[in-house]
């Protein structure tokens, strides 16, 4: 916390002739959270901004002083105080002093007096797999003003930039991934835009038109499409409940010589699985044999608290290993961070991804590194964590008595269907409700698809609708004479 000791009269000569309340005395106290201290600085002035203990106009004390009574260095307060500037959180004038700035928002607008456009709320697809949207007033107030960051250096951020992201953006990339586990070597990091452009340009480079790609035999719906557009085959790999089978990916590496195997490990989409370490190895060691390489699609590497490290971690020569964004901070921050195996040329994925998409949104990646730097990415990230978890548990006490697959901080369930009950009766009796759900035919590879649908718990949805619309479904699944 803060305190604010006490505040100079105004007739005092060190108050400004504009009338700015100056601050006898400011001492933050700077949380230990491992950043650099000059972090720590930075983050207890946002804070104190938004409790209320410094306010517009107020003039911090010198650094030198505000050094001393914090027992650090003056460079240390000094590159504190900029980083605050370069937030938008304090301005500072030559022979004036530093000051909390008057407003957050660009050209001397409030941010908080900006009103939503009805034209942007409208649209939306229930039926992707959506992470539940932040509530939180302080929250909210943290992101808008990662956008005031991001309006402040609009004109250069509409200019053709990197392919693969700016060196800037990659070192972000790689400290996000750090602070969550992942050690990524930079040199071989690209970010794209999105999973889906990553997923894209592997498979153009690692497959031919009829060739064959093996997978989760209920997979991911998007592979479906972009192997479609390719011409590629895709081929499931049998399964248990701690994923596909090693000697199953065996006999059919065997028998096809795919050109590689894709993966969904971790809180797997659709059925919220995620391969324990031992699994993972053991893939792995398949893969090593066979020289095959692997696309790990780690879309939920960033929710799940305690998974294992990726499968490709094992595997520095073959394995693609893409982190997404969108799952943690929405769809419409299209980015992906990519990690390059060991003697693929990172130029031949940047010419890939350049004749697809040009370059990933600059104005996503300064949002992205803002919220990074300045501590709001992991405000979210643990605020979806906590969320997922609660809709969840809601989804777990309503469905009692269904047959579904789930975990903690998932997204979604798979339900299996009671016996007689057919897929399209359950879309039928759910019909105009907002809960999303998808049946099991958008996720099957070969064969008959299982008699189940996914149901997806966040996005726009309310909590309250939430728990009307499970309700509904409770209902509908359990008219037929059946309990799981």
């Amino acid at each position: 916390m803060v305190e604010r000791l006490g505040v100079l009269p105004l007739n005092c000569p060190s108050v400004i002739a504009l009338g700015a309340i100056a601050l006898a005395q400011w001492i933050p106290s700077l949380l230990p959270t491992g950043r650099p201290r000059y972090i720590e600085l930075a983050e207890a002035i946002r804070t104190d901004i938004e409790s209320g203990i410094l306010k517009p106009g107020d003039r911090l004390p010198p650094q030198r002083g505000v050094a001393q009574a914090l027992g650090v260095d003056f460079s240390t307060v000094s590159r504190g105080y900029a980083e605050a500037v370069r937030r938008g959180d304090i301005e500072s004038f030559v022979g004036r002093g530093t000051f909390v700035r008057e407003t957050n928002g660009p050209a001397g607008e409030e941010t908080e007096t900006a009103q939503p456009d009805p034209r942007r709320s409208l649209e939306e697809d229930p039926m992707m797999n959506m992470p539940p949207e932040p509530e939180e007033p302080q929250l909210l107030r943290r992101m808008a003003q990662g956008v005031a960051h991001v309006s402040a250096n609009l004109v250069p951020l509409l200019r053709y930039q990197s392919v693969t992201g700016s060196a800037a953006d990659r070192d972000l990339a790689r400290t996000w991934m750090q602070e969550n586990g992942f050690d990524t070597p930079l040199e071989r990091l690209a970010i794209s835009p999105g999973a889906h452009a990553s997923i894209y340009a592997i498979l153009t480079l690692l497959t031919e038109p009829g060739q064959a790609l093996l997978c989760e035999a209920v997979t991911y719906p998007g592979l479906r499409s972009i192997a479609g557009q390719l011409g590629v085959k895709l081929i499931g790999v049998k399964e248990d409940e701690h994923g596909i089978i090693p000697e199953a990916l065996e006999a059919l590496i065997t028998e096809y010589w795919p050109a590689g195997l894709y993966l969904n490990p971790t809180l797997s989409n659709p059925r919220t699985r995620t391969i324990p370490k031992e699994r993972r190895f053991e893939i792995a060691e398949v893969l090593k044999r066979f020289d095959l390489p692997l696309i790990e699609d780690d879309a939920y590497c960033f929710i799940a608290a305690d998974a294992p490290a990726p499968i490709s971690s094992h595997l520095p020569d073959l394995g693609w290993h893409i982190a997404g964004i969108s799952k943690v901070f929405g769809a419409g921050l299209r980015l992906a961070y990519t990690t390059i195996p060991n003697g693929v040329a990172m130029g031949a994925f940047a010419q890939i991804q350049r004749s697809m998409h040009i370059m990933p949104s600059p104005l996503s990646l300064a949002l992205m590194g803002r919220w990074i730097e300045d501590g709001t990415a992991a405000a979210l990230q643990a605020n979806l964590q906590q969320a997922a978890r609660e809709r969840q548990a809601l989804a777990a006490d309503i469905l009692q008595g269904c047959r579904f697959e789930s975990a903690p901080e998932a997204f979604c369930l798979w339900v299996e269907l009671p016996k007689g009950t057919s897929r399209a009766e359950v879309m039928g009796r759910m019909a105009n409700r907002k809960i999303g759900i998808l049946p099991s035919d958008a996720f099957t590879v070969a064969g008959e698809p299982q008699e189940a649908v996914r149901v997806c718990l966040g996005g726009p949805i309310s909590m309250a609708q939430l728990r009307e619309d499970l309700l509904a479904l409770q209902d509908a699944l359990m008219r037929k004479d059946w309990l799981g």
